[in-house]
Order: C-alpha cells, then sequence, then structure tokens
C-alpha cells in the first residue's frame, strides 16, 4: 500500500508541476501580447515626435512649408505633446509647434 500512496502522490505532484508550467506559459504569453498591443501607438507617437521636430528644424533652416504640411505637423506636435509625460519634451514639443504655426495659441 505504501507503494501504491508513493505512486499516487508523486503522480499529482507531476501533474501539478504541469498545470504550474502551463500557467507560467500562459502568463507569460499574455504579457507578451500585452505588450505587442500597446507597440503600435509607441511606434505612432514617435513618428509623430519626429515629424514635429523634424519640420520645426526646416522652419528654422528657412523652408517654406505648404499649408497641407504645416497643419499635419502642427497635428504631429499636439499628439507628441499629448502622448509624452516628460515636461522638458513638452517644452520641446510646443517651441517646435510655435516655429512651425507662428503662433503661441493651442488649438
Amino acid at each position: 500500500m505504501p507503494a501504491r500512496a508513493m505512486l499516487i502522490r508523486t503522480e499529482l505532484m507531476r501533474t501539478g508541476l504541469i498545470r504550474t508550467g502551463l500557467i507560467r506559459i500562459f502568463g507569460r504569453s499574455a504579457v507578451i501580447a500585452l505588450g505587442l498591443a500597446s507597440l503600435p501607438q509607441t511606434l505612432s507617437a514617435q513618428d509623430d515626435a519626429s515629424l514635429c521636430l523634424i519640420t520645426a528644424e526646416r522652419v528654422d533652416a528657412g523652408e517654406t512649408l505648404s499649408g497641407a504640411e504645416r497643419k499635419e505637423a502642427h497635428e504631429a506636435c499636439l499628439k507628441a505633446l499629448a502622448a509624452t509625460g516628460s515636461v522638458v519634451q513638452k517644452y520641446q514639443f510646443q517651441e517646435a509647434d510655435f516655429a512651425i504655426t507662428g503662433t503661441r495659441d493651442a488649438d
């Protein structure tokens, strides 16, 4: 009887380890899926920030922007401004938007 009890006990432990392993795999998969789901938003925010700052540099270099370029860059600056939590970056985006629009008033 003790041998059978030992066999049952090891079987239960093995099943528990398998379940624990599956739980870990599912947990890691969920974390990866959430990370991948937020990736496009992060990339979009980086694209907006780049467009805003690069366009401001173009204006500072003396280039003349079309109305569509100015509007697109202004919207990108506002999106980048909303996406960041950094006070320094907010200042940089506001200054870039000022260079693009020529006004300190925000929409």
